[in-house]
């Protein structure tokens, strides 16, 4: 496996790594032990990144993947995200990043990892009832503790990453990125590049319409998020158009000897040298697949073949169904 450093000061890290919210029924059912066994195949490959958040199965996730790594600690980077509130829980919700609730939600998540570091922990959105300075404030201490190796932050706007990186250096920032999905170009991706942070596109398969696990004909399970209005791309009305616009991925794919899922992590590969996809899966076959992007060498032909698509999307990012992040305008989805 190929590695990349992610941000100036961060971590050498493969260059693709693992998503596990799918490990918690968000795309169907899945078992505990399907799970691990994708998590430590994902580590017998060289996939060291792990990212993971607190709000995945409400803390479900993160006991998952502490079970899976208890004996492989030193081979993760470990990663995972707090600041989103669930409802119930927190009243009606929301994101929180008062500094007594970053300490807070670090030790659930230290204690529902099973070690004493993480190694990248996340701002999951911004809060905007707290100045990001009293955040990164709060994580610096924790750095300070030994509790915390690096800072991320995700759905971040430029001006947060600039606040956020004159209190302490941050390492990474995550949000949506693939063929289909390019709002991040332009300000978001310059400005990562100016303060040296590093860049994790999540959803870099367009939850699996990329990679063909998701056709036009996929019936999803009862409780599967992609059933819902939440992402229009996938949904009923636009799939279909959006499949076949995959098709130039997958022509490509045929024509190199690759698979459309490798086609579509090589293209963001290939965007800049700090960007590491984190494509999610609950499957140790797709893990297998995703592995093998590294090596796929895109052709300038072929990326200019693929440099439109994103112009020709039909839908919206996201939908009723879903909490657009605090960056994102209609206009850019």
């Amino acid at each position: 496996m190929k590695t990349r450093q992610l941000g100036t000061h961060g971590p050498l890290v493969s260059a693709v790594g693992l998503g596990c919210m799918p490990m918690s029924g968000t795309y169907g059912t899945v078992s505990d032990a399907d799970g691990i066994a994708t998590i430590q195949r994902a580590l017998d490959l060289g996939i060291n990144l792990l990212d993971t958040a607190d709000a995945y199965g409400n803390g479900h996730n993160e006991e998952l993947v502490g079970r899976a790594i208890r004996d492989r600690r030193d081979q993760v980077v470990l990663a995972t995200k707090f600041g989103i509130l669930r409802m119930g829980q927190h009243g009606n919700g929301g994101f929180s990043g008062r500094p007594e609730y970053v300490r807070e939600a670090c030790e659930r998540s230290l204690k529902r990892l099973g070690v004493d570091h993480i190694d990248l922990y996340q701002q999951h959105r911004v809060d905007p009832d707290t100045p990001i300075e009293e955040t990164v404030g709060a994580l610096k201490e924790l750095i300070d503790a030994g509790k915390v190796r690096y800072i991320g932050l995700s759905e971040a706007l430029p001006p947060d990453l600039r606040r956020a990186a004159a209190v302490h250096p941050i390492t990474s920032l995550q949000s949506e990125y693939s063929l289909l999905e390019r709002s991040v170009e332009g300000e978001i991706l310059d400005t990562c590049e100016e303060l040296g942070i590093g860049f994790l596109p999540f959803s870099p398969l367009l939850r699996g319409l990329l990679a063909g696990s998701l056709t036009a004909s996929t019936e999803l399970e009862p409780g599967d998020f992609r059933i819902a209005d939440r992402f229009p791309r996938v949904g009923p009305e636009h799939r279909a158009a959006n499949v076949q616009l995959a098709q130039v991925v997958f022509e490509i794919a045929a024509e190199r000897g690759a698979t459309p899922s490798q086609v579509a992590l090589a293209w963001l590969l290939a965007q800049r040298p700090w960007i590491v996809p984190i494509p999610g899966t609950k499957r140790t076959a797709y893990v297998e697949d995703n592995a093998g992007a590294p090596d796929v060498e895109l052709t300038l032909e072929d990326l200019n073949r693929l440099a439109g698509l994103a112009a020709a999307a039909h839908g919206e990012r996201y939908g009723a169904g879903s909490t657009l992040p605090n960056w994102v305008s209609p206009a850019l989805t």
